[in-house]
C-alpha cells in the first residue's frame, strides 16, 4: 500500500489497518513498514510534520491505516519540587533534547530517550529517574509548522554569536566536573 494522504485524527473512524511506529519513525516523511496483518506499507509524506499517534492515513487504494505509538525505552524523570522540575525542562530544552512533558497535574514527569549524560544531569538537579517502556510523544510535534520553524531560525541567527558563546561555556563547565 502506498500512502500520500493524511486524514488527521478521526476517533469515529475504525481503520482497516494499523502501523506501530516509534517517535523516530513518526518523524520521517518516507518510511517502509508493515501493517499489523503483515502487508507492506510505503509512506511518502511531507517532511517536518511528525505523524501523530492516533492519526489516520489513506492509501492510494482507499484503505485507511491508523498510526499506533510503539512502546520504546524511555527515561522518565519526576520531581515534587516545581522549581527543580522547571529547571530540568529548561536545561533539556536548551540542549534541544526531545522531551515529553506530562499533561497531568497529579503526576508530573518528563520523558526522554535514555542518555547517560542527560540522566546524570537530571539526577544532579535532584530528579528521580525511572527507566521504562512507554510511547514517547515529544513536545515539538504541536509547533512544527513551517511558520514557527522559520521564525525560530531567524531569531537564532540574530543571536547566534551570543548563543554560541553561552553553549561553549556550558561545555567547558561540564568538562570541569
Amino acid at each position: 500500500m502506498e500512502i500520500f494522504r493524511r486524514l488527521g485524527i478521526k476517533p469515529e473512524l475504525s481503520a482497516d489497518y494499523r502501523v506501530i511506529l516509534d517517535h523516530l519513525q513518526r518523524d520521517r516523511g518516507r518510511l517502509r513498514v508493515f501493517a499489523d496483518d503483515g502487508s507492506e506499507v510505503r509512506i511518502f509524506l511531507e517532511r517536518g510534520k511528525p505523524l501523530l499517534v492516533g492519526e489516520i492515513l489513506q492509501s492510494e487504494c482507499g484503505k485507511t491505516i491508523e498510526v499506533i505509538g510503539a512502546e520504546e525505552p524511555v527515561t522518565t524523570a519526576r520531581s515534587d519540587d516545581w522549581v527543580t522540575f522547571s529547571r530540568a525542562c529548561y536545561h533539556l530544552g536548551n540542549r534541544h533534547v526531545k522531551l515529553q512533558i506530562s499533561d497531568s497535574v497529579e503526576d508530573r514527569w518528563l520523558r526522554i530517550t535514555p542518555d547517560h549524560v542527560l540522566e546524570e544531569m537530571l539526577e544532579l538537579l535532584g530528579l528521580k529517574l525511572t527507566r521504562e517502556q512507554a510511547v514517547l510523544v515529544p513536545e515539538s510535534g504541536a509547533y512544527s509548522g513551517g511558520h514557527s520553524h522559520s521564525h525560530s531560525h531567524s531569531h537564532g541567527h540574530e543571536e547566534s554569536g551570543h548563543g554560541h558563546h553561552h553553549h561553549h561555556g556550558e561545555q567547558h563547565e561540564h568538562h570541569h566536573h
